[in-house]
């Protein structure tokens, strides 16, 4: 996070391919923030291939308030988030998608809401123009889910638009799709969580660029949030104790080969019973799974000691020297 310079909200906008909402979504947002916060408007323009970076230059032109990231390819939405986060320098963040259905007008409800004691508040989109069977009832099923496992009970994980307390961000860095799991992050790291209901509106130009793959790798990152959650610094847990289990159960195994040899009536030979191949396994599984856990200790320390690479590349970053509305511009 940059350092904050009097800013008062940082309005946050990954952009791919949205040639036809930006001008639009554009004199919105400035029609509800002007007059009310210092704020920037920054725009991260996630290597599209229509005009999107030329009509986000004209405006930054006219704007010394905005700011337009232009990455050298498509990274990703959580990556384009991440780049925006990482460029703010207001007290406040507000994330947005560009398609013109998060409703600007909501802004003003997300950061008063945070004066009520609140670190993050999350949009829910109760009432969804979208694709029933692509997406809205997918992403219902993959809230409740995250819900289940994160144990922080919001209705839409999915909605980007939310109102971050800047400090709130300081400490996360996101990959993958995780930008969702944020609130899930920081509520573990002591935040205080809240939601209200936002207006979802229709996409009036262009196309949707998500559909139900997007939920398969949100299941994905899933399993890797709650693991990180539960042993992000103690790894050897997981797979010592699949270790131990394999060991136990090439014991067991084990018994069984030898009560079948020595004990039983029929006396089995050692060399033709299948639980012996068994135990050879369940033994080669615990030694790896040991050694795993050592290898992924020993990983995680040099994860922690050295999390200075981005997840994006940054081509071009247009924008005045002082963004501070009433600055000087140089």
């Amino acid at each position: 996070m940059t350092e904050q310079s009097g800013i008062e909200l940082s309005i946050v906008l990954p952009v791919f391919n949205e040639e036809g909402n930006l001008n639009k979504l554009y004199d919105e947002i400035r029609g509800v923030v002007q007059d009310r916060y210092i704020c920037e408007i920054i725009f991260i323009d996630d290597g599209s291939t229509d005009k999107s970076f030329e009509i986000l230059a004209e405006i930054q032109k006219n704007d010394k308030n905005v700011r337009v990231v232009r990455f050298r390819k498509n990274f990703g939405q959580t990556a384009a988030l991440s780049a925006g986060f990482q460029l703010s320098r207001g007290q406040v963040i507000v994330p947005l998608d560009a398609d013109g259905q998060n409703d600007p007008r909501d802004i003003v409800k997300l950061v008063d809401k945070l004066d009520e004691g609140y670190d993050i508040v999350s949009g829910w989109r109760r009432k969804r123009f979208d694709n029933v069977v692509t997406r809205t009832l997918p992403s219902r099923m993959a809230n409740w889910l995250i819900a289940r496992i994160t144990g922080v009970k919001l209705h839409d994980f999915g909605c980007t638009l939310k109102a971050y307390r800047a400090e709130s961000l300081k400490e996360i860095r996101l990959y993958g799709e995780m930008h969702r799991f944020i609130p899930a992050l920081a509520s573990w790291g002591g935040e205080k969580v809240t939601e209200m209901v936002v207006n979802h509106r229709p996409r009036t130009a262009g196309v949707a660029k998500y559909g139900l793959s997007r939920t398969f790798k949100v299941v994905l990152d899933l399993i890797t949030i709650k693991f990180l959650a539960s042993f992000s610094t103690k790894p050897i847990y997981v797979f010592g104790g699949l270790g131990v289990l394999s060991g136990l159960s090439a014991f067991l195994s084990g018994l069984a080969v030898l009560y079948q040899k020595f004990i039983s009536v029929s006396s089995t030979p050692m060399n033709r019973n299948p639980l012996l191949v068994l135990t050879a396994m369940l033994v080669t599984a615990s030694i790896q799974f040991l050694l795993m856990g050592l290898l992924a200790e020993i990983l995680v320390r040099t994860y922690h000691e050295s999390q200075g690479r981005s997840t994006y590349a940054i081509e071009t970053i247009l924008e005045c020297v002082s963004s501070v509305e009433g600055g000087d511009e140089s």
